[in-house]
Protein backbone atom coordinates (compact mmCIF):
# COMPACT_ATOMS: atom_id res chain seq x y z
CA UNK A 1 0.00 0.00 0.00
CA UNK A 2 1.33 3.42 -0.54
CA UNK A 3 -0.40 6.86 0.37
CA UNK A 4 0.57 10.70 0.08
CA UNK A 5 3.23 11.10 2.93
CA UNK A 6 4.86 8.02 1.74
CA UNK A 7 6.15 9.28 -1.30
CA UNK A 8 6.41 12.81 0.34
CA UNK A 9 9.91 12.14 2.06
CA UNK A 10 8.51 9.59 4.86
CA UNK A 11 11.88 9.27 5.68
CA UNK A 12 12.62 12.86 6.38
CA UNK A 13 8.73 13.01 8.05
CA UNK A 14 9.44 12.17 11.78
CA UNK A 15 6.59 14.34 13.57
CA UNK A 16 3.16 12.06 13.59
CA UNK A 17 1.32 15.31 13.48
CA UNK A 18 3.13 16.35 10.26
CA UNK A 19 1.67 12.59 8.83
CA UNK A 20 -1.70 13.65 9.63
CA UNK A 21 -1.81 16.98 7.82
CA UNK A 22 -0.57 14.86 4.35
CA UNK A 23 -3.14 12.66 5.19
CA UNK A 24 -6.21 14.97 5.92
CA UNK A 25 -4.68 16.63 2.85
CA UNK A 26 -5.23 13.78 1.09
CA UNK A 27 -8.51 13.14 1.88
CA UNK A 28 -9.53 17.07 1.39
CA UNK A 29 -8.02 16.65 -2.53
CA UNK A 30 -8.24 13.31 -3.44
CA UNK A 31 -9.19 12.27 -7.21
CA UNK A 32 -8.34 9.46 -8.92
CA UNK A 33 -5.64 11.85 -10.69
CA UNK A 34 -4.13 12.28 -7.33
CA UNK A 35 -4.38 8.10 -6.70
CA UNK A 36 -2.89 7.86 -10.30
CA UNK A 37 0.37 10.17 -9.27
CA UNK A 38 1.09 8.75 -6.10
CA UNK A 39 1.34 5.35 -7.72
CA UNK A 40 3.64 6.65 -10.22
CA UNK A 41 5.47 8.30 -7.31
CA UNK A 42 5.81 5.03 -5.39
CA UNK A 43 6.85 2.95 -8.93
CA UNK A 44 10.07 6.10 -9.00
CA UNK A 45 10.63 5.48 -4.85
CA UNK A 46 10.92 1.93 -5.79
CA UNK A 47 13.10 1.89 -8.60
CA UNK A 48 15.43 4.66 -6.89
CA UNK A 49 15.57 3.30 -3.80
CA UNK A 50 14.55 6.96 -2.77
CA UNK A 51 13.89 7.21 1.06
CA UNK A 52 14.43 3.70 1.80
CA UNK A 53 15.96 3.19 5.53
Amino acid sequence: MTGLWQVSGRSDIHSMAERIRIDLDYIDRWSLGLDARICLRTVAAVLSGRGAQ
